[in-house]
């Protein structure tokens, strides 16, 4: 069992360590990054190196920065790396040069609508050099010549990821998978990350997982080509179903879905049966290609894996969005510990969400010598009785009844709990009871993969 008030510190101190953290596609920063996520659970990092083609991308140089810093005509400092390292342009080219302030006003880079923030600018795959600034700061800058300084390189380096498994008791596999790449971003870049920590410490204190579990840390887009390059043919034979975590923190009191490509996954169909059913509301979303994370990679149509999205505060619908607002006080802590409780949950049911064959399908096997039917066959166990006079024995004989019935392997624990008119939570000691007396067997060949 998770002690809440222990995950709340042990998340709180995982921020603290890797928000000042250079994050970028590659460079030290992503390592470091992936070190310390090393540190809560194990993690095996891989190289991909520069100039590596991956499907139609190319893995660029490796950047690393050392320095940044513009300096007005009076010596006044106006972007500091040292300061905040979004005060560069992630991958800006090194620059040493002095210059009026309209040939280099193109290089620098603010966000009027939010006009005290520090905006995120990146620019991996053109080379050139720039500054990020609040508008509040840029409308007031002198006439004069600065000092455009930027101590960077570009080396052959490489690109890591790191994952890992926890294994189930089936080789079938459940993707949870984040990215880094985002430096001193909070709500937009390590709410995923930590809220997968939280997963992995929650999962692995099962000892009757269904499912294995396949965490990955990878660069957003870049990354997960990547990794899918090395693992997606695995995914496709094994994968029942997967989440990208991103945006879980921030105001917003529920959490929100986006669906999986296909749009009838089983996850979908799970998600939008919990939303209905029991206490728990999503937002739901639709997927789309043109927005969102690495769900787009994963469900690319050359994979189309059963891969959806779990955000709460989404980007791009946030004034904080990509900018210095989005720090720990606009995230917070505790709605990412909210997060893992509700994505454990949802997974929980996952589990058992899936397709099921009676073992005795010839007929109504006979409960009795199991214990599973009454004692005595009197009025309140009739299955026609009326829900309001039914007593709990009848109404669990009801459910053992439609589960036998349709597990058939081509009905969802999902669709034959809606069919019985409950929740899928309520049969879930149902199943543990049948497979018990090996009558029902989780059905493998019906899986999404």
């Amino acid at each position: 069992m998770v002690d809440v008030a222990g995950e709340h510190e042990r998340l709180d101190g995982l921020f603290d360590d890797l928000f000042p953290l250079t994050r970028s596609i590659t460079g030290p920063g992503l390592r470091a990054s992936l070190d310390r996520i090393g540190d809560e659970m194990p993690l095996d990092v891989e190289a991909v190196h520069s100039g590596t083609e991956v499907y139609d991308w190319e893995v660029p140089p490796e950047w690393r920065i050392t320095e940044a810093r513009l300096e007005g005509p009076d010596g006044t400092v106006y972007a500091d790396y040292d300061e905040t390292n979004l005060a560069v342009v992630n991958y800006s080219a090194p620059v040493d040069r002095r210059l009026e302030l309209d040939e280099l006003d193109e290089h620098l880079y603010t966000h009027p609508d939010v006009p005290e923030a520090t905006p995120y600018v990146t620019s991996y795959y053109e080379r050139t050099w720039g500054f990020c600034l609040p508008h509040a700061v840029y409308e007031d800058l002198p006439d004069g010549e600065y000092h455009a300084y930027v101590d960077s390189e570009f080396v052959d380096g490489e690109l890591n990821y790191g994952h890992t498994v926890l294994e189930g008791e089936t080789d079938e596999e459940i993707l949870l998978s984040t990215y880094l790449c985002h430096p001193s971003l909070a709500n937009n870049e390590l709410s995923g990350p930590l809220v997968a920590t939280s997963l992995y410490r929650r999962l692995a204190e099962r000892d009757d997982r269904h499912y294995t579990y396949r965490f990955v840390f990878a660069p957003e887009t870049i990354g997960s080509l990547c990794y899918l390059s090395r693992y997606g043919d695995h995914l496709q034979e094994h994968l029942a179903g997967g989440l990208v975590l991103t945006c879980l923190g921030g105001p917003k009191s529920s959490l929100s879905y986006k669906t999986t490509r296909r749009g009838d996954a089983l996850l979908d169909e799970l998600v939008r049966h919990l939303d209905a059913e029991s206490g728990e509301s999503f937002e739901l979303r639709p997927f789309t290609p043109t927005s969102g994370s690495d769900e787009r990679q994963y469900c690319s149509p050359g994979f189309d894996l059963p891969v959806g999205q779990m955000a709460r505060t989404v980007y791009g619908e946030y004034e904080e969005y990509h900018n210095s607002h989005d720090d720990k006080a606009f995230m917070g802590i505790e709605p990412l510990v909210e997060a893992a409780e509700i994505v454990d949950r949802v997974l929980e049911l996952f589990e058992y969400a899936g397709y099921y064959r009676n073992l005795e399908p010839y007929g109504e096997p006979m409960l009795s010598k199991r214990d599973l039917y009454p004692e005595v066959n009197s009025p309140e166990t009739w299955s026609d009785s009326t829900p309001d006079v039914r007593d709990d024995e009848g109404e669990f004989l009801d459910k053992i009844l439609t589960v036998l019935n349709y597990a058939d392997s081509t009905h969802s624990m999902v669709e034959i709990a809606e069919r019985y008119g409950g929740s899928l939570e309520e049969f879930v000691p149902i199943v543990d009871v049948l497979r018990r007396h090996g009558l029902l067997v989780h059905d493998e060949s019906s899986s999404e993969c």
